[in-house]
């Protein structure tokens, strides 16, 4: 039954069922049949942090003052939207618990005061339910690491508000080596069915995570280092590493890392798909900001996303492989993690034998 709802009620059931392509149509109108029916699951948007320092903006109509509204983001074919929970990274380390609940209130308010475009979701067949009734999906988090110290207690709280993402970067077991009390993180957010999101982590530690998860992990907004040396990109290695735990790398749209135009993140996309497979690579842009941050030229804001469609499927790309990047494996890694949650639970459930 889970996979009926992995497509749309009112289309077919896959990229081989969109229209055939003919000589008089564009690669852009192509992109947008193929959204109509495999939209974008956009893996970071910080919309939630600044909404908190500027509670005016009303995202049902058009705003200037910040780069995502509910219009855009339909205009972009954007179904599903991890919305970051992630706080400065200067704010002190007993300010982060209370800093991230506070998001998780804006977070919630938000879906609540738009019912008929944003819908909270859990779980890949919520996601699933929300595209087809004609909403988009919100995913809560990634929360950071530093909010747990040496106690999984807050992990269960976050899990029990809803948060479906955790980040380790910046937490003291999640330095340049994984901790042992890191080791029990993993293991027992791999237990609740929360994806990890090694976004900022060290090479050796986002391998390491990577190999010990059980469950798929992913860099929900990065660029490929071999491009471009930012820090926050990831080296190949981890690409590789990405590829051997079947998880995701999902592409930012930030010029700073990726270039200042829509064929440089192209590229990227290509290197990823490329070097981790069509099965690892995604969309993650990290829009949600006010004026400000420097974006490519044509991917200024989620209404940007059937241009870079476009320009993959110039490129020779397979509809098929779009269908992964821009849904298919955002599914995949949470339909992997809520497998390897409910794995364990039955393991730990098991009467042990005499």
């Amino acid at each position: 039954m889970a996979d009926l709802q992995d497509e749309p009620h009112s289309v077919g059931i896959g990229a081989e069922d969109l229209p055939a392509p003919t000589a008089v149509t564009s690669a852009l109108d192509r992109a947008a049949a193929l959204l109509s029916v495999h939209p974008v699951a956009d893996g970071c948007n910080t919309l939630v942090w600044t909404l908190r320092q500027s509670p005016y903006h009303d995202i049902d109509t058009p705003d200037a003052g910040v780069d995502t509204d509910i219009p855009r983001l339909r205009v972009g074919g954007v179904g599903a939207q991890f919305w970051s929970l992630l706080t400065p990274g200067e704010a002190a380390d007993d300010q982060v618990v209370s800093d991230t609940l506070e998001q998780i209130d804006v977070a919630l308010a938000l879906v609540r005061r738009y019912p008929d475009s944003l819908t909270l979701a859990l779980t890949a067949d919520d996601m699933s339910d929300a595209r087809n009734r004609g909403r988009i999906a919100c995913f809560l988090g990634p929360v950071p690491g530093r909010t747990l110290t040496d106690s999984l207690s807050a992990l269960h709280a976050f899990h029990a508000l809803g948060v479906r993402i955790f980040a380790p970067a910046g937490a003291p077991w999640a330095g340049q080596d994984l901790a042992a009390f890191g080791h029990e993180v993993v293991q027992e957010a791999n237990r609740l069915g929360m994806l990890l999101d090694l976004t900022g982590c060290p090479s050796l530690t986002a391998r390491r995570i990577a190999a010990a998860s059980k469950a798929p992990v992913i860099v929900s907004n990065t660029a490929a280092a071999a491009l471009n040396p930012h820090p926050g990109n990831v080296t190949d290695e981890v690409l590789l590493a990405l590829r051997e735990a079947n998880g995701l790398a999902m592409i930012t749209f930030d010029s700073a890392r990726t270039g200042d135009s829509l064929h440089a993140v192209a590229d990227h996309v290509d290197h990823v798909r490329a070097v981790a497979g069509p099965q690892c690579v995604g969309l993650g842009a990290a829009f949600g900001t006010e004026p400000g941050n420097s974006r490519p030229t044509g991917l200024t804001d989620p209404s940007g996303y059937p241009r870079l469609i476009a320009e993959l499927l110039d490129r020779g790309w397979p509809e098929a492989d779009l269908a992964l990047l821009t849904w298919g494996n955002t599914q995949r890694v949470l339909r992997d993690t809520e497998f390897t949650s409910r794995a364990a639970q039955h393991r730990r459930a098991a009467p042990t034998p005499f």
